[in-house]
């Protein structure tokens, strides 16, 4: 029994870590209050970053009208000049995510797989040395092997950005619940129907990060297209850098930065709209 209490002395002591049961109550109603508000607070987010971007763009434009530029500059940073390369960049970025979302997912889904898991190291292992091989000398030796234009430059942009999406699809797969799986099957669901309304909803927001991550590495790496005669915004960088003609080399930086936020964007946006509720 103890002195100040008056209680006999069970020889249990109290555990520092743990929370009386009504703190716990009010901490997941504290949690569950607070999730409309980080849902609020995300939506803030996707609301701010075009805002970014838009402002970036004026801000562009401004500078643009204000700076006095060389013949060689005014050509390349004509109205009709500039939008070309900005369509031909975004069609080398659109046509490498089709290709790319077109083969990695449909493989990741594969090896995730049991008769083709066996696989999964060697296409893993081929898939980095895409990605691990220096982005230039990939589009130069592609380029000696396949010829300048724009095949080779898609070809190149694939290569260099599947893994994200190949990887992705199969983490997001292979963390799904193996007992949602056994659930979905118990209830007899075909191995298709488990996959397409049990496996995939849950792992979209893995994939879709994936996807995300390969838009924006193709935006900044198809600039290299211009060294294999790809087109695209990075031949105003390369000019710029040749010529020392330092407003191409800024105006051609700075819309690809602002198409690569862009596109981003475009990926949360899609990230939130996607994600099965409730995850």
């Amino acid at each position: 029994m103890t002195a100040a209490t008056g209680r006999p002395d069970t020889g249990e002591r109290p555990d520092p870590l743990r929370r009386p049961e009504a703190e716990q109550s009010a901490s997941r109603d504290r949690r569950d209050a607070a999730s409309p508000v980080r849902a609020r607070g995300g939506w803030r987010a996707l609301v701010l970053q075009p805002v970014l971007v838009a402002l970036g763009l004026l801000a562009y434009v401004v500078w643009r009208s204000t700076t006095t530029l060389s013949d060689t500059e005014a050509r390349q940073l004509g109205a009709a000049t500039l939008w070309d390369s900005v369509l031909r960049h975004l069609q080398l970025t659109v046509v490498a995510a089709v290709i790319v979302l077109l083969i990695a997912i449909p493989l990741g889904i594969a090896l995730t797989r049991p008769a083709l898991r066996r696989f999964t190291p060697l296409v893993i292992g081929l898939a980095n040395v895409g990605q691990a091989a220096p982005a230039i000398g990939l589009f130069v030796l592609l380029a000696d092997w396949l010829g300048f234009g724009f095949g080779t430059t898609i070809v190149a942009l694939v290569v260099y950005s599947a893994l994200p999406v190949l990887r992705n699809t199969m983490v997001g797969l292979q963390g799904v619940d193996a007992r949602l799986v056994e659930a979905g099957r118990g209830m007899g669901m075909s191995g298709a129907a488990v996959l397409f309304r049990v496996e995939l909803p849950l792992a979209v927001p893995v994939m879709l990060s994936g996807v995300r991550t390969a838009l924006v590495l193709l935006v900044g790496t198809a600039t290299l297209a211009t060294f294999i005669a790809g087109g695209g915004l990075g031949v105003l960088i390369n000019t710029g850098i040749t010529l020392s003609l330092n407003s191409l080399l800024v105006s051609g930086a700075v819309l690809v930065a602002l198409l690569a936020l862009a596109i981003d964007w475009l990926g949360r946006v899609v990230e939130h709209v996607a994600r099965p509720k409730g995850l």
